[in-house]
């Protein structure tokens, strides 16, 4: 039971994180209109945290590799709530993106350690479950992080949106303190192994894969909220809902993704891609109206909620003697690109529209498709 609970603590540590790291998406407007910068600008609030979140992967494992895992995990979450803290105090809009760094380094630090440490937390037979529940915490900070932030800086400011995650932060540090064993770190993730493990085909495909349909998602998911506002013609009540919509068919996506992707990597990344292509390319033309948007951002939430397992899965088959090196590849490819869309898609919108920044993306992620049929049908190694 103890074991369990120390997962449960861990998940809900992963749901903050993913919480506070896409929050500023259903707050975008708002917290723009605040500081009087434009959406594009106010998306850095988004490329921040993923560029330092790509360097801390590499850099916080390895720095940390002898420290006990249970402390740097607690460090790390007291950093997080700080960070949510100083976002909700800042006078100035540059002081929202140094909360935004802290946050970046919580991301990277956290993700590496805690995306493999269900093994040590539970016995052998239920590593498999546990495992899976951590990384349910991605799809629910959608499903019910986002909304439920976007509900409560419509009706209290987006101020006290990041007071109530800061909140729920100190509770998780508590869980974590309360639950988690000590956990002496027993394997080290040295720079020297990364850089072996980058050097295999695989592992390079693996990376063009990711950077490819994460631009494109997040080039496109950022700036959906002006989208809707200005295309949908939706209100923060019903942005809230679709938001919601979207984030509960990410849920169906995460799970019905994970459980075909192990037989069939190659079908499902394409069709996940391919659907994500569909619903962005489709937006300014049927999203117009209430019930286009809602249907077209229900197949992209379930096209999207199998991409992390996914990529995930291409990892670790690329590189399956080394699972904590492609955990943190993962980590960082990952975040790196959810900074590099956040940026590309910030540009577009600035220079063209919200509308257009959704054939941008649906093209980039088209060429998923493309990458995934033209190389040679190989059969990826089981870790």
């Amino acid at each position: 039971m103890r074991g369990w609970l120390a997962v449960v603590s861990v998940t809900l540590g992963i749901f903050t994180i993913v919480t506070t790291e896409i929050l500023p998406i259903g707050l975008l407007t708002r917290i723009g209109s605040s500081f009087t910068v434009t959406d594009g600008a106010a998306g850095l609030m988004m490329t921040m945290p993923g560029f330092l979140a790509a360097a801390s992967a590499p850099v916080v494992t390895a720095a940390t590799a002898r420290v006990d895992r249970r402390l740097v995990l607690c460090v790390l979450t007291a950093l997080l709530a700080a960070a949510n803290f100083l976002a909700a105090a800042a006078p100035d809009y540059w002081l929202v993106l140094v909360s935004r760094v802290l946050v970046g380094i919580v991301i990277g630090g956290f993700w590496s350690i805690g995306a493999g440490i269900a093994e040590r937390l539970v016995a052998p037979a239920s590593v498999g479950r546990a495992t899976a529940v951590i990384f349910s915490a991605v799809p629910l900070g959608s499903v019910v992080g986002v909304p439920a932030g976007t509900f409560v800086g419509g009706a209290a400011g987006w101020r006290t949106a990041f007071v109530v995650m800061g909140a729920l932060t100190v509770g998780v540090l508590i869980m974590l303190l309360l639950f988690l064993p000590p956990l002496p770190a027993h394997r080290t993730v040295r720079l020297s192994v990364l850089r072996g493990t980058l050097r295999g085909v695989d592992t390079r495909f693996a990376l063009l894969l990711t950077f490819l349909v994460v631009l494109a998602h997040f080039g496109t998911y950022t700036y959906v909220t002006p989208f809707l506002e200005q295309v949908t013609g939706a209100g923060p009540t019903r942005i809230t809902v679709f938001l919601l919509v979207y984030g509960a068919a990410g849920i169906v996506g995460n799970f019905a993704g994970g459980a075909v992707v192990g037989r069939h990597p190659r079908a499902v990344f394409g069709l996940a891609a391919g659907l994500i292509a569909a619903a962005t390319l489709l937006l300014p033309v049927l999203g117009r109206g209430p019930v286009g948007a809602v249907v077209l951002l229900t197949v992209w939430g379930v096209a999207y909620g199998a991409v992390p397992v996914c990529s995930q899965t291409w990892f670790t088959r690329a590189a399956p003697g080394a699972p904590e090196a492609a955990s943190v590849l993962f980590t960082a490819s990952f975040q790196a690109t959810i900074s590099t869309g956040a940026l590309v898609g910030g540009l577009v919108v600035d220079r063209g529209s919200p509308s257009t920044a959704m054939v941008v993306g649906g093209v980039t992620a088209a060429l998923v498709v493309v990458a995934l049929w033209a190389r040679p049908r190989k059969q990826l190694r089981r870790p």
